[in-house]
């Protein structure tokens, strides 16, 4: 079911990106559009975990560096019969503890050391089975992909906020001005127009007295 779920977000987000590619750039845009979209979905699928711990400065640790943390990891992931994810710490005074990964077998959890010095070994120990928890029904990569779809919606709205801020969304300087053609084009179909004694309100000579 998670599966599913993420199938359609990834099909949803392509769907949006070649959409606002035809409405800004035409076929050219939109073929644009799907390859851009192409990336960003191998980027979500692929690359979700390590852009998240990049973005909150995680560095890994090993049963060494941190052992009660590590074993917690290890013994929690030995219950629940998934592989050992990677562990990872945050400098961070405030507390907080996340799992990432597209699957059990490509998972990291990561604490801050704010978690660790409030929270004893048994609480810890619920946190963390909590986050495993999601990393073994898939939720995280949903989530993820969710939030992928969500930053281009946002990035859509932006487009298309400058893109009619700069002259619409293309086409309607072509019509004013096929219509201005047209215009000029009928008054001189008017007896008089050479003459430029053409009425403005309908087109028809004056005829003077």
């Amino acid at each position: 079911m998670n599966a599913l779920k993420t199938t359609f977000f990834l099909t949803l987000l392509t769907v949006l990106l070649v959409f606002a590619g035809k409405a800004l750039g035409g076929n050219q845009g939109m073929v644009l559009a799907f390859g851009f979209a192409l990336v960003m979905n191998g980027v979500s699928y692929w690359f979700s975990d390590k852009i998240v711990l990049k973005m909150y400065r995680a560095q890994p640790v090993t049963e060494a560096d941190a052992p009660q943390l590590y074993n917690i990891v290890a013994d929690l992931a030995m219950r629940a019969k998934m592989p050992m994810p990677k562990v990872y710490l945050i400098d961070n005074p405030t507390p907080n503890a996340f799992a990432t990964g597209r699957n059990p077998n490509h998972a990291a959890v990561a604490v801050t050391t704010g978690i660790m010095r409030i929270l004893n070994r048994e609480e810890l120990t619920g946190v963390l089975a909590h986050e495993l928890s999601h990393v073994r029904h898939r939720d995280i990569l949903i989530s993820t992909v969710a939030a992928t779809v969500a930053g281009a919606i946002s990035m859509i709205a932006n487009m298309a906020q400058w893109a009619m801020i700069f002259g619409g969304f293309g086409g309607r300087s072509d019509d004013r001005e096929g219509g201005d053609e047209r215009i000029r084009g009928d008054r001189h179909d008017y007896p008089g127009a050479d003459r430029g004694d053409a009425h403005t309100d309908g087109g028809l000579p004056f005829q003077g007295i």
